[in-house]
Parts: structure tokens; C-alpha cells; sequence
């Protein structure tokens, strides 16, 4: 890892034990070319992390990295504090924010997983050291008490969740089959996806300046300019080195990702590492294996600029503040368009007496062009439709008759000259 990045990942966890709750007393770094097998830092660099941790007086030390329970256990003896490494710091951020039965589950669920190795080396940290961070979720108590129950509970919770993640699918079936297009915001944690999200949706939803502020999967209607709806899904932010088993323990946000016929990323573009942000969401997207869903970057937060952004020439992409109305309209019209190019167009002649069709047309569909034909009592209709809708194959049909009467026509009334 290089330094800039390295320096990014140390920031990133500050913001981390900013948004568990903790404050950030002091930093230290040690440079080396493998973590030591048994306290992860030189022996040299405990003695010194062990001294500045009776100076400060501080409760906890968070490493940016994942410790091996005995690294932990034995971190834990040399400096007579409570060591948490970064992905139970993730964990517990998870724990507080996770708001669905599903959500609370899944958290619990990582939490055991995790702690079921470490276990004989936390009893006495637990019940010496009391709550706290990374301690949420689980009781004490409960991590005290034998593997054999704790591995009942880890069951208990799969099937729980098991039964929640058919119900889901079902919901999702029907949605599949109902053919709605599905838009998925996704982006690096705290890039402004959840604020885009209730403008654009006149939703209600959870928008803090923190990391990880949306955990559970959302998903509200998207109205856009024509008055085509489409389902807005908002997802789980992305984080570099985030564990595999976190990324699985909200599959169910990130399957809305899969289910995607387009994905806006949002990027923040004041932060001085939004380019890493952007290829870290990039290469997450590609191992899901949406890396071929149709895309567009939305640059956000503009308005905390202070200098004008200018964006990939070659990406498709806008340059927004989320809070801005012309913004959000901006963005309206642009989903529309891309949504367009995955549509065909068509032409049909709607009767007055189908109102129910016309209705549906106007939300279905992307419609351009309507008009009253006095002579037949019926609308003209032009417009797209997508090819995977109920309607597609309706409206096809429709444009080739409408095409046959149309010839015929011509033939009746040959042109005089």
C-alpha cells in the first residue's frame, strides 16, 4: 500500500470511530514489510503504544487492519486496555444504524461469526472493561457462555433469515414479472446517495454526514419528466477493505444492485480521494458481476467545491449538489435519456373509450408525442417503450397493424395527379 493511500485509509478510520461514537486521541504508525505473528507491532512499538496509552489515559486502541484473535488477546495483555480492530469497529457502526428485522439479523449474525474464534480471550476483557464500542449487539453475557449455544444461535439466525430472504424473493419475482425498471443508487459511504434519494423520491429517509448512514435496502418510486416510473433502490455505502463476510451480511442491499437495469454511482467530488472512492465502488461492482449494467456517475456535492470540477471527458457523468432543485431536475431528464437508449420506439392509436391504456402509457412507457384524431375519436401515440414491459409486445403488434391500415389506406385512395 502506498503512503497517499495509506493516509486515506487512516482518515477513513478516524471518521469511523467518529461516526461509533469515539473520539480520536492519537495516532501511531509503524512501517514494516509483515505485522508481527504475535502483536501484530514490534515489540519496540507496543512498549511506546503501551506508554502513550497511560499518558492519554485512553479506554481503547482501534487498529486499521484485522487482528488474528491471538494477536488481539495478547495486544490486549501488553497494554491493559480493550483492542478492537477495523472490521469490529465496522460491526458495531453496523449494530447501531441496521434498522430492519433483516438488517438486525444480519448484524448479529457477523458479530457471532466473528467472535466465536476470540471468545477465550474476551470473557476477562468483557466483563472487566463493560460496554462500549464494539460491544454492541451480542450481550457480554452472552459471549461468556459456552461455543455449543453460541453455534445454536448462529443457526437459529441463518434460518430466521433464510425464511426472510425467500419471502423477499418472492417479492422480487413478482416485481421481475411485472417487468418495473429498477434504478440503484450506489456509491462510496457518505457520498450524498441518501439525500439524491429522498429528493428525488420525496422520501423519508435517514441523510447524516456520517459514514454508513444507510444500511438497509430502501426502495420508493421514481417519477421522471415524461411521467415514466421506475423503482429507485437505495443501497449500503461501499468502503475500501470492507470484509468479505460484511459485504455478505448485507447481500440483501446489495442484491438490489443485481436486480439494476441502470446504476447511478454518486460520488463525492469534494472529498480529496474521490478518485479512489470511485475505483474502489468500480471493482466492488465488477466482482458482483454487474460491471455491464449501464451507468451514470453523478458527481455530487458541488456545492462544497472550491474550484470547479471537471469530470472524465470519456464518462458519462453530471456534476450536481443534491440540494440544488435545477440539479435534481438536470439529473431527472438524464436518467430519462439513458433509460431511453435501452427502450424501442413506437406509434399507436389509443381509443377514447380505453382510458385505462392511455393511463398506463403514460407511466409504462416514455411518452413524446400525443394526439387527438377528431375523425376516429382516438389518441396517436409516440413514444419508447422498454422491451422488457408487459406492454412491448402489445405496442409492437399495435405499430405493425397501425402500419398494415396505413398502406391499405394509401391503396384506397391512390394520389391523383
Amino acid at each position: 500500500m502506498d503512503d497517499s493511500l495509506f493516509q486515506s485509509t487512516m482518515e477513513e478510520l478516524a471518521a469511523l470511530t467518529e461516526t461509533a461514537g469515539g473520539q480520536v486521541v492519537a495516532t501511531l504508525t509503524q512501517k514494516r514489510e509483515r505485522p508481527d505473528s504475535a502483536t501484530y507491532l514490534g515489540q519496540g512499538k507496543v512498549l511506546e503504544l503501551g506508554q502513550a496509552c497511560e499518558t492519554t489515559g485512553v479506554e481503547m486502541v482501534i487498529f486499521n487492519d484485522d487482528l488474528s484473535p491471538s494477536q488481539q488477546t495478547n495486544l490486549q495483555k501488553e497494554l491493559d486496555v480493550k483492542v478492537i480492530d477495523r472490521t469490529q469497529l465496522i460491526l458495531d457502526i453496523f449494530a447501531q444504524r441496521a434498522r430492519s428485522r433483516e438488517g438486525q439479523l444480519q448484524v448479529e449474525l457477523a458479530q457471532y461469526e466473528y467472535l466465536l474464534p476470540r471468545l477465550s480471550g474476551f470473557g476477562i476483557a468483557l466483563s472487566r472493561l463493560g460496554g462500549g464500542i464494539g460491544t454492541r449487539g451480542p450481550g457480554e453475557t452472552k459471549l461468556e457462555t459456552d461455543r455449543r449455544h453460541i453455534r445454536r444461535r448462529i443457526l437459529e439466525i441463518k434460518k430466521q433469515i433464510d425464511t426472510i430472504v425467500q419471502h423477499r424473493e418472492r417479492y422480487r419475482e413478482r416485481r421481475r414479472r411485472n417487468r418495473v425498471f429498477q434504478v440503484a443508487l450506489v456509491g462510496y459511504t457518505n457520498a450524498g446517495k441518501s439525500s439524491l434519494f429522498s429528493r428525488l423520491t420525496d422520501a423519508e429517509t435517514l441523510a447524516e454526514d456520517k459514514l454508513f448512514a444507510t444500511l438497509d435496502p430502501l426502495t420508493r418510486k421514481l417519477r421522471l419528466p415524461s411521467g415514466f416510473t421506475a423503482l429507485l433502490s437505495d443501497t449500503v455505502g461501499f468502503i475500501q477493505h470492507l470484509p468479505t463476510t460484511l459485504v455478505a451480511a448485507f447481500r440483501s442491499t446489495l442484491e438490489e444492485v443485481k436486480e439494476a437495469d441502470l446504476i447511478l454511482h454518486v460520488v463525492d467530488a469534494s472529498h480529496p480521494d474521490h478518485t479512489q472512492h470511485e475505483e474502489t465502488v468500480n471493482r466492488l461492482l465488477k466482482e458482483l458481476g454487474v460491471g455491464h449494467v449501464p451507468m451514470l456517475i453523478i458527481y455530487n456535492k458541488k456545492d462544497k467545491l472550491s474550484e470547479p470540477f471537471q469530470p472524465p471527458l470519456y464518462k458519462d457523468s453530471l456534476v450536481i449538489s443534491a440540494f440544488d432543485a435545477s440539479d435534481l431536475v438536470k439529473v431527472s431528464h438524464t436518467v430519462e435519456k439513458k433509460i431511453i437508449e435501452q427502450m424501442d420506439p413506437y406509434q399507436t392509436v389509443v381509443p377514447a373509450s380505453d382510458g385505462r391504456l392511455v393511463t398506463r402509457l403514460e407511466h409504462e412507457t416514455v411518452v413524446q408525442h400525443r394526439e387527438w384524431e377528431e375523425q376516429t375519436e382516438s389518441y396517436l401515440v409516440e413514444g419508447f417503450v422498454w422491451t422488457e414491459s408487459p406492454l412491448y409486445e402489445t405496442l409492437t403488434a399495435s405499430a405493425s397493424s397501425h402500419e398494415e391500415r396505413e398502406t391499405n389506406h394509401d391503396f384506397d385512395h391512390p394520389a391523383t395527379t
